[in-house]
Formats: C-alpha cells, sequence, structure tokens
C-alpha cells in the first residue's frame, strides 16, 4: 500500500489539486495523459464526509475523456498520471469544481469536493492492438494468416483483471473472415502453434459502447491470455516430413498393398492422442482402398519397408469438423510419426534370391524328398523369430506334404545340397491373417536357408519306386527259401537290400519298418499273414489296371 499526497503546483493545498495516493500497482504499463479515455469508479464526498455521489451506488463506471474539458478541471488534473487499478483521493478546491455557482440542489456554491477513485481502464483513439509473446515454442515453420482455421485456448479479462470469459475446450474459427472481434482477428496474426502471448485490445476494436451482455462493460479494453493449440487451411494437403529412408528400396508400396506399420499420432501442439507401440501392436491395413483416414490412405503410398516420416494431416483429410469420440476434437490437425515395418499385395509371389551357390550341382530338391536345413526367420524390420541353431537337431521336412508353410515349401525346391537362399514369404503363403506363435498377424517372413541333406523321395501315393528296371519274375526272387509263400520278414528282408543295393527307394521320412509292414499288408490282401504269387502285384500295374477300368 502507498499512500502519498501530491499537490499539482507549489500553490496552496486548497487552491488546487491535492492527490493522495493510497495504492500504486507494482507494474505500471502506462499512466493517464491528456487525450486519453478513462473508466473509473468513484466517491464523491464533501470535507464533512458527506457523500453526494457515486459510481458504485449506481453500479457504472464512468467514462470520459482527460484534459478537453469534458470533465471538471480539477478532475482533469487529478486522474492524470494514474495507472489501471490505482487508487487515489483527490481534493479539488471550488474554483476547480463547481465554483461560486455549485451544481444544482446537489453541490453548494464555493465547495471542495473529494473524491476517491479507482482507474479500471485506459485508451486512447489512436490505440492498436498490443501483443506480447509471453513464450514461442523453437522451429516455428508457420505462422497463422488471414483465411486460417485456428484453434485456441485463451483466458479474457478486462484491464483491471477483472475475468469475464474462459473455457475447457478451445476456441475454433477462421481468422480474417469476420467470424472475430477485429481486435482479436489482428492479435492472432503471426501466431505460432504453441506460443503464448497476451492480447490487449482498445474498446472501439472490440465491443465498443454497447459492450456484450452483462460481462463485458460499454468502452472496455479487453485483454486476452491465448495459447495456439492447432492451425490449418482449408486449402492444405498433407505434408509429410522427416523422411528417414532405407539404403536399400526393391519395391515402394501403392494402392491395394497390405501394410504393417507403427505409429505415434499427436496434435499440432504435441499432446499424444494414440500410439501402436503402447498397444505393442502395428496398425494393420489395406491402403488407398478407404480403410483408413484420406490423408493417411494417401501418405502410406510410394514408401519403402523400413522408412520412417512424419506426416501431417489436415483436418479435412481426417475426421473433419466432428472430431472422432472423445479422442480427437472437431478440426483437430493430427501427426503421425510412422515406420513401416512390411507390405505386401495378395498377388505376391514368394521370392526367392540365391545366394551362394555350389559349382557342382547334379541333385536338387524337389516334391516328396525328405530333405535337411538350417534357417534364420525373421520379419522384415529385421527381428529374428526363429533359427535352426536353437534347436538341438536340425530341421527336416519331405517337400510337398503340408509339413512347413506353403512359402517355405516352395523355397525350399529345386536347392542343392549346400546352397543358400534368402526367400521373403508373404503372409498369404506363410501364416496368415492370425499370425502363429511369435509371429504376428499378416507378417511378411524372411528367411535364410541353407540345404543340408537331400533323400530323395517316392511319387505321391507310392511306398517305393525302382530306381532299376525289378526282378524278373519279382516273386521268385522275393522268395528267398523257394516255398512259394513270402511271409513279412521275408518280404522285409528282400525290400531292405534292395535299397542297401541302390535298386530301390522307400518313402523317406518314417521308420522303414513300418513303411515296410504297410506295403506287405497291401500285398496280403487275404490277410492270412503271407504273400502268395498270385497277390502280388506292382503298384504300376494296379494303377494302370484301374485306369484301363475307369476307361472302359
Amino acid at each position: 500500500m502507498v499512500n502519498r499526497k501530491q499537490h499539482v503546483t507549489d500553490v496552496g493545498p486548497l487552491e488546487d489539486v491535492v492527490i493522495e495516493r493510497h495504492y500504486i500497482p507494482k507494474l505500471c504499463a502506462r499512466e493517464v495523459q491528456i487525450g486519453d479515455f478513462v473508466r473509473y469508479h468513484y466517491n464523491g464526498t464533501f470535507t464533512d464526509g458527506k457523500r453526494f455521489d457515486s459510481s458504485h451506488d449506481r453500479g457504472t463506471p464512468f467514462i470520459g475523456q482527460v484534459g478537453l474539458g469534458r470533465l471538471i478541471t480539477g478532475m482533469d488534473r487529478g486522474i492524470q498520471g494514474m495507472c489501471v487499478n490505482e487508487h487515489r483521493r483527490v481534493t479539488v478546491p471550488p474554483h476547480l469544481a463547481y465554483g461560486s455557482l455549485g451544481a444544482g440542489n446537489v453541490i453548494p456554491p464555493d465547495t471542495t469536493l473529494i473524491f476517491d477513485l479507482v482507474l479500471l481502464d485506459i485508451w486512447n483513439a489512436e490505440d492498436k492492438v498490443e501483443t506480447h509473446t509471453l513464450s514461442k515454442p523453437e522451429g516455428c515453420v508457420r505462422t497463422v494468416q488471414a483465411s486460417d482455421f485456428v484453434r485456441y485456448h485463451y483466458n479474457g479479462s478486462l484491464l483491471d483483471g477483472t475475468p469475464f470469459d474462459s473455457r475447457k475446450q478451445t476456441y475454433d474459427t477462421y481468422v480474417g473472415q469476420g467470424y472475430l472481434i477485429q481486435g482479436m482477428e489482428e492479435g492472432l496474426l503471426g501466431m505460432c502453434v504453441g506460443e503464448r502471448r497476451t492480447v490487449i485490445i482498445p474498446p472501439f476494436l472490440a465491443y465498443g459502447e454497447k459492450g456484450y451482455g452483462t460481462t463485458i462493460p460499454p468502452q472496455a479494453s479487453l485483454m486476452f491470455d491465448v495459447l495456439l493449440v492447432d492451425l490449418h487451411n482449408p486449402k492444405d494437403d498433407i505434408i509429410m516430413d522427416n523422411q528417414v529412408v532405407p539404403e536399400s528400396c526393391a519395391r515402394k508400396s501403392v494402392v491395394g498393398d497390405f501394410m504393417r506399420y507403427h505409429y505415434n499420432g499427436t496434435f499440432l501442439d504435441g499432446t499424444p492422442f494414440d500410439s501402436s507401440y503402447q498397444r505393442n501392436s502395428t496398425y494393420n491395413t489395406y491402403i488407398g482402398l478407404g480403410y483408413v483416414i484420406p490423408g493417411m490412405d494417401k501418405a502410406l503410398q510410394g514408401l519403402c519397408i523400413g522408412e520412417k516420416r512424419r506426416i501431417t494431416v489436415p483436418p479435412h483429410m481426417a475426421y473433419g469438423e466432428n472430431g472422432s469420440g472423445d479422442v480427437i476434437p472437431g478440426s483437430a490437425v493430427l501427426v503421425f510419426d510412422i515406420h513401416v515395418i512390411d507390405f505386401h499385395n495378395p498377388k505376391d509371389t514368394v521370392e526367392i534370391r540365391v545366394t551362394q551357390k555350389p559349382e557342382e550341382c547334379n541333385l536338387t530338391s524337389a516334391a516328396n524328398d525328405l530333405i535337411r536345413y538350417r534357417y534364420n526367420c525373421s520379419l522384415l524390420d529385421g527381428t529374428l523369430i526363429y533359427s535352426s541353431d536353437h534347436q538341438e537337431k536340425p530341421p527336416e521336412t519331405v517337400l510337398g506334404t503340408f509339413r512347413v508353410i506353403e512359402g517355405l515349401d516352395e523355397g525350399l525346391r529345386d536347392m542343392c545340397v549346400g546352397e543358400r537362399r534368402v526367400v521373403i514369404v508373404p503372409p498369404h503363403l506363410g501364416h496368415g491373417e492370425n499370425g502363429a506363435r511369435d509371429v504376428p498377424g499378416s507378417a511378411v517372413l524372411l528367411f535364410e536357408l541353407e540345404l543340408t541333406h537331400i533323400q530323395k523321395g517316392v511319387p505321391e501315393g507310392y511306398l517305393f519306386v525302382w530306381l532299376e528296371d525289378s526282378p524278373e519274375p519279382i516273386y521268385q526272387a522275393m522268395d528267398l527259401n523257394k516255398d512259394k509263400e513270402v511271409p513279412l520278414e521275408e518280404f522285409s528282408e528282400f525290400i531292405k537290400m534292395q535299397v542297401a543295393n541302390g535298386k530301390g527307394r522307400l518313402l523317406p521320412g518314417r521308420d522303414p519298418d513300418v513303411v515296410i509292414k504297410d506295403m506287405f499288408d497291401n500285398q496280403d490282401r487275404n490277410k492270412d499273414g503271407r504273400v502268395t504269387e498270385d497277390e502280388l502285384k506292382l503298384k504300376v500295374d494296379e494303377d494302370n489296371e484301374k485306369l484301363r477300368h475307369e476307361e472302359l
């Protein structure tokens, strides 16, 4: 609190205005000067303390212009140099008030008047909108221009600090098209998203003589604390920047591809609204077909696997004026930092790249062959899923028997022992939309393969094939003890002897004794435990006989 007496001149205290400054604000950006307009409350009393007038009683502050004879001379002098929110007592001698005539029945002649003042507002007809930047983000690449659409938070107060408006939600509007008071239109220009500024607006650029409702009095200067949250123009397209493109990019995404990608989603001010990383699951979708917002649909085309980029999507290419639920406000610009994990097309086939091949390659893998191989299986982002190095025994499979995923089966064919390959398998030839243990749904798989062993197989439906002409007559050769019947033991010994001599081949991948027992059971047609010459028929002869029967 400050209590000072000040005489405007050196004349005696009752011959000129006497000013007592009861309270002076610590911050005083502006003092009243001649020509300024002021708005203030006052109590007017005589020297005996009797009140003759009060703006407080009327509930309406006094509004006037200083120094141009529109106030009594003593008040013209007494109010000069005041700050907003300053409290003064001004003692006005009669000759600077209403003199020897007085004022009707209210002010007697030759009366000294005392005014207790509090200044609420000050402005000048030459004033312009005043802006003060309180904080501003680094790297501001775009500022508010006329015709932009903005979203901002604000606190509104009168010049004396009396609040009149504040809201939890943003105020959303076009700039420069007459939707705002003129002073706010000017005050928002040049702002960056994330910038905070104070905007001071004189009354004639705000609500003027009429004020606004019960909250903003006539001729009130307005002060707004503004935080810009969002900014776009209806003509905006998506913006793509911060690109990190892998050195190798054999293919770029196109309409119709199915893509798996991670993303962080934020608003322009950096506030996050969604993240696939937090869910620990990629976002998977077809691109260019309307399954995602138009801006993202467009931005996901022309990317490489492994590429990272930032995508800024204006609201008319995102969720528009309505937003999305409680997460995306209306007219919000969205920013996505994406990382493409993989993509494929439903028409893709298995991609095979030979990385090493022996100089001599006389034998290659084919359907029905038993093979052994080494492998590493990874996602396209390099994440290792499986490796044969982690298994006790090298894996083996019979090609064409659906023991491995279709794409791997295809990738293992026509290989030489010692050959190495990189095989890329699209999900529809892998584990599909559902994935498998440790394999995400719709994941493209990359296999690094090395073939270590081939055991040639037999045609589908066969248990044994001859590699040379069979003995003639075969039954006599099979009847080792010449007793005209062949039990299982004799049958088994004969077949094993043909395999050992390289004359025949058993179905690989199964216990030879089980395979031979199946062969014997097929020939022992009366199930008496012995094969006779009449029962014995080669499968090729059976197939030919069946074919002739079907033709008939």
